[in-house]
């Protein structure tokens, strides 16, 4: 069978569609690159939806913000808050709060780059997606082989291999005092390769008081002895932000005299993050392909909470290390399986303090504590031919994860000296913050992923996917509490995913279409009395496309989502008083509707022209579903073109109609009202690219 792909090389092919929006397919290895199978790409599963965005997209779109590039992909959007703070949705809505970022997993060539039940929101700064080799999205359940923090999908930076010479220096300026340096170096002397990348950013920011410094670097070694290859891999981060906050108004950001304004000008974030992966592989595919990868990692943020009041600074890390063990054997087409091993360690920490008190937010510190987390998992998957045009892939995982809870502090719900808050407002006792005493924590959950792939003709597959993912409670929503709660009785997550899908494709046309359904049990919330609580339901619906064009020197890539995410029962909002009638209600930001399309002319090899556009539909900003975001569309231009061997030129216009619009729009029924992320008018940027 042509699509029978069996799990035992990375990457993915989509049934030979090209990602919309892609200027090519997903570019194979150099041929003067190291040959090895590596096990670093998402599973091989044809019937799991998985856009990818190749390298030569990567290099062209040259994003300034790692939503650029994952919004490409249906059913996506990572929506942009100030600098290089995001939130996430994967055939999801826009999730908020401490767990959001649990039900989507991040991982760097397959490697999660957080520990379990430690993520964060804003984690895709500390990826160096600006010099990867490709971006995979995988939408839906993550598969067997990703456990919890992969609930609604996967976000994998796969990392470039070394070529046999390459150096390469980029310089690029742009809007607000924008300026970039890249710089890539690689070499490959025998069965041995390196490639050392790093860049740096420095932008003013658009908002007064508001920009920011980063830099990443990564240095990938690979190896080949015979039947047996070594890939290592070493990332490290750092990011300095001037944080801007949320501007309040109705329709705000239509206002020019208020679209530089920014509320919370002593507001920043400062990040670092490393991490070290080796995989050892061994053996062949035929008779047992074995493979080991121990990894470490450690991070430390510092940031001002302006979000809240008092605005209180948060400080935390985490250290981690763990091993991801793999063995994959095929017997011919007829059958291949895969089965692994996850283990893992992490300690964290987290402090948060103010130094002013008011009313029930007391000065000094509010939390201090450790937590030490382990995680041990085990599952299996195999792919069966069922005749010449039928697969079916049937897998299962179980995982274990245990918390060991310290707390640093007096345990209760009173200010760092034990003495008794007393709201000024309505005179009840009691802090804000809530301090659990000591307790160790175990979660155990599992999951399950089974498809059937049918190929009816040479141009015709179809696809029909079962799934059940999980996520742990995050430690944050079990020992960061409030007005009171001495203990979170919090249950895992669940989500029931089905989906069924069809692609087809021509000499000049592909497409994809993926209709889905998932049902999302024991979601876990803030109630009305600010208490961490894990009965919530909620459905997601809808219907994901992407097709491909292709004629002479141009192509045009169309994508998009229709979607429902609804509330099944109902919750209650965070500051309110009675319980809100929102079963039916749409999910707070959730739009119905997310399009985009591009157009790509390349009139010779040496120059391409690209515009695209981008359409995000209306969606809801409370849970009650009175206030509402009315939606944009966008366009960006994007030229390169390459002088002789050695010089590029590139030149990129964001936002090509000056379209006033909200990256983000939200709604506060605590003080505020509608209160928006504002997004940036027209801006240039330009880049010199050198190869030596």
């Amino acid at each position: 069978m042509r699509f029978f792909l069996l799990s035992l090389a990375g990457g993915l092919s989509l049934s030979g569609i090209p990602p919309a929006g892609a200027a090519s397919a997903a570019p194979e290895a150099s041929s003067e690159a190291i040959e090895t199978i590596t096990v670093v790409g998402l599973p091989q599963a044809s019937a799991a939806s998985v856009a990818v965005i190749d390298g030569e997209t990567l290099a062209l779109v040259a994003a300034t913000h790692p939503s650029e590039i994952l919004n490409r992909a249906p059913g996506v959007w990572v929506s942009r808050g100030n600098g290089q703070e995001h939130l996430t949705a994967i055939r999801s809505p826009v999730l908020t709060g401490a767990g959001s970022c649990g039900s989507f997993g991040v991982v760097e060539d397959g490697v999660p780059v957080r520990g379990t039940g430690f993520c964060n929101v804003n984690q895709l700064f500390d990826l160096n997606t600006e010099q990867a080799g490709r971006v995979e999205v995988l939408r839906g359940p993550g598969t067997v082989r990703f456990g919890s923090d992969a609930q609604h999908g996967v976000i994998n930076i796969l990392s470039k291999p070394p070529e046999a010479r390459a150096d390469h220096v980029s310089l690029e300026v742009g809007a607000n005092n924008y300026r970039r340096l890249r710089a890539d170096h690689s070499r490959i002397n025998g069965d041995q390769g390196y490639r050392l990348s790093f860049n740096g950013t420095r932008d003013g920011g658009y908002k007064r008081h508001a920009g920011y410094d980063q830099q990443k670097f990564s240095a990938r070694h690979d190896a080949n002895f015979g039947e047996a290859s070594i890939r290592t891999l070493l990332s490290l981060s750092n990011l300095n932000q001037e944080t801007a906050g949320y501007v309040s108004g109705k329709d705000a950001y239509k206002d020019p005299a208020r679209r530089r304004e920014n509320p919370n000008p002593e507001a920043f974030r400062d990040s670092q993050s490393a991490r070290l992966q080796t995989q050892l592989q061994w053996g062949r595919p035929q008779s047992g392909l074995w493979s080991l990868t121990p990894y470490a990692r450690a991070t430390d943020m510092a940031f001002l909470m302006h979000f809240l009041p008092g605005e209180p600074l948060e400080e935390n890390g985490q250290t981690g290390a763990g091993v991801r063990g793999r063995f994959q054997i095929r017997n011919g087409e007829a059958m291949a399986l895969t089965s692994g091993v996850d283990l893992e360690v992490t300690d964290a920490w987290l402090k948060q303090s103010q130094p002013v008190g008011f009313s029930s937010f007391p000065a000094g510190r509010q939390y201090d504590y450790t937590v030490k987390a382990k995680v041990g998992a085990v599952f299996s998957e195999g792919r069966f031919a069922l005749a010449d045009s039928s697969l079916i892939t049937l897998g299962a995982r179980y995982e274990h994860l245990q918390y060991d809870y310290r707390n640093r502090m007096r345990s209760g719900n009173t200010a760092e000296d034990g003495s008794i808050c007393i709201n000024s407002f309505s005179g009840v006792t009691g802090c804000r913050y809530t301090r659990p005493q000591d307790s160790r924590d175990r979660f155990g959950s599992f999951s399950m992923d089974t498809s059937l792939e049918h190929e009816f003709s040479a141009r015709w597959i179809g696809n029909l996917r079962l799934a059940r993912g999980h996520r742990a409670p995050q430690a944050a929503e079990l020992y960061r509490l409030q007005n009171g709660q001495m203990a979170a009785d919090l249950d895992p997550e669940s989500i029931n995913s089905v989906e069924a899908g069809l692609q087809g494709k021509t000499q000049a046309l592909a497409f994809d279409v993926t209709a889905f359904a998932m049902d999302k049990r024991n979601v876990i919330f803030l109630s009305s009395d600010r208490l961490n609580l894990s009965n919530g339901e909620t459905r997601h619906y809808g219907l994901e496309y992407e097709v491909s064009w292709r004629w002479e020197n141009w192509d045009l890539g169309v994508s998009g989502t229709f979607a429902r995410h609804q509330y099944t029962n109902d919750v209650s909002e965070p500051g309110t008083s009675t319980l809100v009638a929102t079963a039916g209600n749409d999910v707070d930001t959730a739009p119905r509707q997310l399009h985009g399309a591009t157009l790509g002319w390349a009139p010779s090899a040496s120059t391409r022209l690209e515009l695209q556009w981008q359409f995000m539909g209306r969606y809801f900003t409370d849970i009650e579903n009175r206030h509402e975001y009315a939606g944009h569309s966008l366009a960006h231009l994007r030229i390169h073109r390459t002088l002789g061997k050695h010089v590029g030129l590139g030149l990129r216009v964001t936002n090509l109609t000056n379209e006033q619009y909200a990256e983000r729009a939200d709604y506060s029924s605590l003080g505020g009202g509608d209160r928006y992320f504002i997004g940036e008018p027209r801006s240039l940027f330009a880049d010199l690219r050198l190869e030596f």
